[in-house]
């Protein structure tokens, strides 16, 4: 596709902002619809509910590895030179900074994409939450916890494993890559009908992980016509809230694509929340809601776990996942095994007493 005339009418770094806002209000619409949330999927297995949550994230993720991988097959997109392949990548960071972020996501009740979703839908605790992630980040992304970052993220890297192509691993070629989107496709799909899940949360999922697809592919087509050379890349959270954050404290050069899909984030939520009537005022206040103390405690894990382990549960999870990137898939594990385990010894005996109980998406 030719992005020229875009380029031409806003300039280079303008034609990303837009490229980042149409396909963050994507993501932000459907994951909105869809009650699109990694701790809920991760508490279907640990409360043994009804798998819904998990069937909506796993059609997500599907579709995010079976869309990148049909375009690394068919030469529509190369991802040699992103950050992913061309340095080498923290393992130690993404193990203690995934399993970090993963107890912080059950602590704030909601991972970063969907505390930004709950905010855009009225949710007050999940935008305190948003903005201490948002200084917490940027605190550890090129400020006074870089130090702590660069020596836990120092420890093991995947330069002392042999690179960070799970397929250069497992000596498979690109085709594997194809065919394990398609497995997993199956297996999202049987998950969907096991828990009746309805064709809305479904298309729900899949276009949250088709927006990680047009992130790949509109990065690596704007990089190939613009003057000033780009990394491609995809959707991620944490960090354009620390980019974000730069530019607000620091003094930053101009807003970007991580600018351009925060705020398109922000836009599609909120107009599928009032489209649907789903806006609604959340504050502190509220019967039953957890003390500011443990939303602040979560948010802060999950700036800095989310910052060490270089993205969050979609930044990490999927846009790395979905290039098989080694890091990634290891931080994805480690958010869900920190989740796991911090449901159990924090929420896990009220769980036990009352097990009919319902647990949203995020709170």
């Amino acid at each position: 596709m030719d992005f020229v005339p875009l380029i031409d009418t806003l300039g280079e770094r303008g034609a990303a902002i837009a490229g980042g806002a149409v396909i963050g209000a994507l993501f932000g619409f459907v994951a909105q619809r869809s009650a699109f949330c990694t701790r809920s999927a991760v508490l279907d297995l640990t409360r043994h509910r009804d798998l819904k949550a998990l069937a909506t994230w796993a059609a997500g993720f599907a579709a995010a590895i079976l869309g990148v991988q049909l375009l690394l097959a068919t030469g529509r997109l190369d991802v040699i030179e992103t950050r992913f392949f061309s340095t080498a990548q923290s393992l130690s960071g993404a193990l203690i900074g995934g399993g970090l972020f993963g107890v912080g996501m059950v602590l704030a009740r909601g991972c970063v994409s969907r505390l930004l979703v709950l905010t855009a839908s009225g949710n007050l605790r999940a935008l305190y939450s948003s903005l201490v992630v948002a200084i917490v980040g940027l605190a550890t992304y090129s400020g006074v916890l870089v130090p702590l970052r660069d020596t836990i993220g120092g420890l093991w890297s995947t330069s002392q494993v042999g690179g960070n192509d799970i397929l250069a691993h497992v000596g498979l070629s690109q085709q594997f890559g194809v065919a394990l989107g398609d497995m997993l496709a199956l297996a999202a799909a049987f998950l969907a009908v096991r828990s009746r899940l309805s064709v809305w949360r479904v298309l729900g999922g899949i276009g949250v992980g088709l927006a990680v697809v047009a992130g790949w592919w509109f990065t690596y087509t704007l990089s190939l016509q613009v003057f000033d050379p780009i990394q491609a890349e995809s959707l991620s959270f944490i960090r354009p809230l620390a980019t974000s954050g730069e530019l607000a404290f620091a003094g930053a050069d101009g807003p970007g694509l991580d600018q351009g899909v925060l705020a398109g984030t922000l836009v599609g939520a909120l107009v599928a929340a009032l489209l649907f009537r789903d806006f609604r005022i959340a504050t502190f206040a509220e019967p039953g809601t957890p003390s500011v103390l443990r939303y602040t405690a979560g948010a802060v894990l999950m700036g800095f776990g989310g910052i060490l382990a270089v993205g969050c549960t979609i930044g990490a999870g999927f846009t790395g996942g979905s290039v098989l990137a080694l890091s990634s898939v290891t931080g994805l594990l480690a958010m869900g095994g920190g989740a796991a385990i911090a449901d159990r010894l924090i929420d896990g005996r009220q769980a036990t007493r009352i097990p009919s109980a319902r647990v949203a998406p995020a709170e």
